[in-house]
């Protein structure tokens, strides 16, 4: 990995003033022809990507992506599962109550304090957005447990808007393949949405979020099998065994 993505205390990534500046400044190592041609290999892979989260409407959707911090999509599926079958929006969980979704969450990480925000977030939904899950970032952002990351995926696969989230994959493959270089996952998110051509963008944070989970992995990327080997700046690519 070319570096790990920092964070403040309270679990937002850091972003300094100069920070911004330079990551304002900050530029892709690819070429504009090969950003278009690296969007465009991933597509024909893939034409139409899909996050791999269940859920019912964007209520089960925001809650399953706020669980998902620190877990996997396959561990939070098993546990939303049962869950969402039940509980489906922010009245239902409020009447389901903190106890009970701590038990239905257990295997997660730091379930208890999910489930806090999970129960925050809710009331707060209800109290002052009719129930509904509001499709305006900044209101978004304000809801306990949602940052920029949870921000974006929600406004991506709920409402379609173009917003790209930086998770430990595509924060890997932005900076390993020279896409878009970053020491924070909020200089990563910049960068990208600055470059990443209109085309592209709906569903970019899909088609690189899946090429790091599956082919661009963390100790031992599968290079012979990637589409866009050819335009990847990592200069330790490996080889066919």
């Amino acid at each position: 990995m070319a570096g790990q993505i920092r964070k403040s205390k309270t679990g937002r990534t850091a972003a300094k003033p100069a920070a911004r500046k330079r990551a304002r400044s900050a530029r892709s190592r690819l070429s504009r022809a090969d950003i278009e041609a690296l969007y465009a290999r991933l597509q024909a892979e893939n034409p139409e990507p899909r996050g791999e989260l269940q859920y019912i409407n964007p209520y089960t959707l925001l809650v399953a992506v706020v669980l998902s911090a620190q877990s996997t999509d396959v561990g939070v599926n098993k546990a939303t599962g049962p869950l969402f079958a039940k509980v489906d929006t922010p009245e239902k969980m409020l009447a389901y109550g903190e106890a009970r979704l701590v038990e239905a969450i257990r295997s997660l990480g730091f379930f208890n304090m999910k489930a806090k925000n999970v129960m925050a977030l809710s009331r707060i939904l209800v109290e002052e957005h009719g129930g509904d899950v509001p499709s305006d970032r900044a209101a978004l952002e304000r809801l306990p447990g949602v940052g920029r990351k949870t921000a974006s995926v929600v406004l991506n696969i709920a409402f379609k808007v173009p917003a790209i989230a930086v998770d430990t994959h595509i924060f890997r493959i932005s900076n390993r393949t020279g896409l878009a270089p970053g020491d924070t996952a909020d200089d990563v998110a910049d960068l990208l949405e600055r470059i990443t051509p209109d085309a592209f963008k709906l569903n970019a944070h899909h088609w690189l979020i899946l090429h790091g989970r599956y082919v661009c992995v963390a100790r031992k990327p599968k290079c012979p099998e990637c589409v866009i080997a050819e335009i990847c700046r990592f200069k330790e690519k490996t080889k066919a065994a």
